[in-house]
């Protein structure tokens, strides 16, 4: 898959105001400053897609990026768009209660109810040990049966030893209350890795999506 261009849309408070649901749709989301806009504008080769900060919490609302895409250098194979869905992270932001369950319901409606959402990425901080956080939401997005996979993000932060260690104690804490594991990565902004696999990845949904359209 080769971006050709990646757009910002709209910010929506709510999931009846996102855009038109007439193109497959992967959201992504993590824990507050878990590296979610370095992620997005490495998947898209633009450092100024989305804004980058220091403090937590900055996304609040539900931010679309339509990606236009071809499959290769010759477009032998077709083009085809799809929408990149921001969502506000969960966690420690240092927001009122108020606006933090305001959060969370905005970003449950939009979770359960937005009918062309076809993958969740969430973005797990791979210098840290399991987070019970991070597995509660996991837990919860199987609860309403929503498909997602894992990202680990900022894998040049630490030793490949030490992001293996924690990648796989991660997948060990899942495997006790998961049968199967998702599909997961492991990026680096820095160093651009994971790019080429997460790309593959959203290629082969929408191509599954064609198939069964």
């Amino acid at each position: 898959m080769i971006i050709k261009s990646a757009t910002y849309i709209v910010s929506s408070p709510d999931y009846t105001k996102c855009p038109k649901p007439d193109k497959p749709e992967y959201a992504f989301i993590g824990r507050s400053n878990v590296g979610k806009s370095s992620v997005i504008n490495l998947l898209c080769d633009n450092e100024k897609l989305a804004k980058t900060s220091s403090s937590p919490g900055k996304t609040q609302l539900i931010n679309h990026f339509l990606i236009k895409t071809t499959i290769d250098k010759n477009n032998s194979l077709g083009e085809g768009g799809w929408y990149l869905v921001d969502l506000p992270g969960y966690g420690f932001a240092k927001v009122s209660q108020t606006s933090r369950r305001r959060w969370e319901q905005m970003i449950e409606n939009y979770l359960r109810k937005r009918e062309t959402l076809t993958n969740v990425f969430v973005l797990i901080d791979s210098r840290h040990s399991p987070q019970k956080i991070d597995l509660d939401f996991i837990n919860q997005l199987g609860k309403w049966e929503i498909p997602f996979s894992l990202i680990f993000t900022k894998s040049d932060k630490s030793t490949q030893k030490e992001v293996a260690a924690n990648v796989k104690a991660f997948l060990n804490a899942m495997r006790e209350t998961w049968q199967f594991l998702p599909q997961h990565f492991v990026t680096s902004a820095v160093k651009k890795t994971g790019r080429k696999e997460i790309l593959k990845f959203i290629e082969d949904c929408n191509k599954k999506i064609q198939d069964t359209n």
